[in-house]
């Protein structure tokens, strides 16, 4: 269902023709990625030993990583490579278009070829699996099903919350407030007219694609770090690399340095990708991973929203609508998260170092 409506929303989105629809199809699609993608997390815990779990999550980062160079490219590569024509000025541009309806193909096809090709592993005792199912039919039962696991959420779990809080603040700063403090710090862009403006911005689109290929590449170190290390200490050590990324910002006047920056954000955002959840995976009861993985994505909305609604309100009073300072403030929030997971309690990661958890040269294939 949820490859189904995000495919749909995809298609539909760029022939939005009011800022209303475009901002509901906006909606359908965050929530409908989410029914996708946290069963697929639970998925790969169900299927994978403990001492696997590692290799599995980094995986997730590597095609995770993968895919996102190939959508940031994909307009480029459209116009250059296949000789997409350019579109009528003031419209969506052609490759744009095509691009939203690859990735909808691409969605689709890679979560149905997944549920055809890869069998679930059934519950010890089927029978009492079932009569569970029976007994939590209708709304009520599953509210109070939620209700009862949050006030039961494992001590691992609860610690990892506050460290996704300020890991997704520290990435919607960088999101929201990049772009323009590249145009106007780093390119020196006067005003929002300046050509200086959009090549800022489209600098900043190019950093975003580069730590998305640095994700790519760094999936293959991370099992071999947590086994090293332990996952606490390598998710740290990321974070750590990622704030140093953002606050660098604030000293670098050329434009290519800010790839340096994007390195350190490459590596976090890897990390963040599947460090979290190896934990949680360790941490939960085995007939609770579905929703708990469910309740875990609820410490990535909480700040989503926060900053949606409150950080203007930041700028506006605190920063004085300084963007630059708005990326600082997203590797601060990194820093406090990288020391927020040293305290986690992850038994795992004695697993982890004794296992032989090292991804395998034709893994990908």
């Amino acid at each position: 269902m949820g490859a189904i409506l995000s495919s749909l929303a995809l298609i539909a989105m760029p022939s939005s023709s009011t800022l209303w629809m475009a901002a509901g199809l906006l909606w359908i699609l965050d929530a409908s990625i989410n029914i996708s993608m946290e069963p697929f997390r639970a998925f790969v815990s169900d299927l994978l030993p403990p001492a696997e779990r590692t290799r599995g999550f980094a995986m997730q980062s590597f095609f995770i990583g993968l895919g996102a160079v190939i959508a940031s490219a994909m307009p480029w590569m459209l116009t250059n490579w296949f000789g997409v024509a350019a579109s009528t000025p003031g419209t969506i541009p052609t490759t744009v278009r095509f691009s939203f309806y690859i990735g909808a193909a691409a969605f689709f096809t890679a979560v149905v070829y997944t549920i055809v090709t890869t069998p679930e592993k059934p519950p010890a005792d089927l029978a009492a699996f079932r009569r569970e199912q029976a007994s939590h039919g209708g709304a009520g039962a599953m509210i109070a099903e939620i209700k009862d696991a949050i006030g039961k959420m494992p001590t691992t779990m609860r610690q990892l919350a506050f460290v996704q809080i300020a890991t997704w603040l520290g990435l919607f700063c960088m999101w929201l407030y990049f772009p323009v403090a590249v145009a106007r710090n780093v390119f020196g862009a006067p005003d929002q007219n300046s050509p200086l403006y959009q090549k800022g911005v489209e600098w900043a689109g190019v950093c975003f694609g580069a730590y998305s290929l640095v994700c790519f590449a760094f999936a293959f170190a991370l099992p071999v770090l947590a086994r090293k290390f332990g996952r606490k200490t390598t998710h740290a050590i990321c974070l750590t690399c990622g704030a140093l990324g953002l606050m660098s910002v604030s000293v670098i006047h050329e434009p290519r340095l800010l790839l340096l920056s994007m390195l350190g954000v490459g590596i976090a955002w890897a990390s963040t990708l599947s460090m979290p959840y190896a934990m949680l995976a360790n941490a939960i009861p085995s007939n609770k991973t579905g929703i708990y993985m469910g309740i875990f994505n609820f410490f990535i909305v909480i700040p989503e929203i926060v900053a949606a609604l409150g950080f203007g309100w930041v700028m506006t009073h605190l920063l004085d609508n300084n963007r630059l300072a708005a990326v600082i403030a997203g590797g601060a929030f990194m820093l406090v998260a990288a020391l927020l997971v040293l305290r986690v309690q992850d038994g795992a990661d004695a697993v982890a170092r004794v296992s032989a958890d090292v991804v395998p040269s034709g893994a990908p294939a």
